[in-house]
């Protein structure tokens, strides 16, 4: 059983805003052989506040039993109760706790400035975000919106003692979600999968009218899956010697001094991937009604 909290930006449902943390967040709720320990909130697709109310509406649309806490915009005070409820949990159960983070890394970094251990007692710090080079989607150069949200705690976090993995843009920007994965969801009598599609063909749409493509990219759900199944991934280690400055557009430098972190290279079987996070969906339904 993996243990994890997650701090994220979540807006599924929110027009004009991407869909992939509330799908992250049903789908570790689906997995048996994984424990919420609870539900972070940050900024970054959209502000605190509208990731809070979404959340809220999202917990009682499914009746979800989890706990959320509520991070901090203001760089210049990150300690709130999301930061604090990291630092108290992962103190409290060294080395067993797996913090996947979407979004904004500001209640992050808040955790160690609440408590100092927090970065050495977490037994690892997943993260999404993040470029090498410009990233480009039918065309168009996207920006990186996860790392640039706060550079500053961005490079605290990934120049820490923790263990690192990165799921950067380039990796999971393979995630893609398409007509067949969609067709699944709204022909299925699941009443979740029909909950799930009604919230997101509204960014379906969005993304085929800009892009041509009828789907999206699973940025976030990429990283939880890494978690959940690395053997999906081909795994490589890179060393990261990046600044707040660079980070300020979320690059990566590569170099051979720095941070050595765990930077998937690609996904290995997108079909079993897309396979994998839609088998879990079908189960949240099943532990809905327990």
């Amino acid at each position: 059983m993996k243990r994890i909290i997650f701090d994220c930006d979540n807006t599924m449902g929110v027009p004009n805003c991407d869909v992939d943390d509330g799908l992250t967040l049903l789908y570790l709720l689906g997995k048996d052989d994984i424990s919420l320990e609870g539900v972070t909130l940050t900024y970054g697709n959209n502000s605190l506040d509208v990731v809070y109310d979404t959340t809220l509406s999202l917990i009682k649309d499914l009746n979800l039993n989890i706990s959320i806490y509520k991070g901090s915009e203001d760089k210049n005070n990150r300690i709130s109760d999301a930061s604090k409820f990291l630092a108290h949990t992962v103190k409290n159960n060294p080395k067993e706790i797996i913090v996947l983070a979407t979004g904004a890394l500001t209640n992050i970094y808040g955790a160690y400035l609440y408590d100092n251990s927090f970065f050495d007692n977490v037994k690892e710090i997943v993260l999404m975000g993040g470029i090498t080079k410009p990233l480009i989607i039918s065309g168009h150069k996207v920006n990186e919106l996860n790392f640039s949200c706060d550079p500053e705690a961005s490079s605290k976090v990934i120049n820490s003692s923790s263990k690192i993995s990165i799921l950067n843009g380039h990796t999971t920007m393979e995630a893609l979600f398409g007509p067949c994965e969609l067709e699944k969801i709204k022909t299925s009598p699941n009443k979740v999968l029909n909950y799930i599609y009604d919230k997101i063909l509204p960014w379906c749409n969005l993304n085929e009218s800009l892009t041509g493509f009828n789907g999206f990219c699973n940025w976030d759900v990429a990283a939880a899956i890494y978690i959940t199944n690395p053997e999906l991934f081909k795994d490589e280690i890179a060393t990261i010697n990046s600044n707040s400055s660079d980070l300020a557009t979320g690059c990566l430098k590569l170099d051979s001094y720095g941070k050595k972190v765990n930077m998937p290279s690609s996904i290995l079987d997108l079909k079993t991937f897309n396979e994998t996070f839609i088998e879990s969906l079908l189960k949240l339904d099943t532990n809905l009604n327990n």
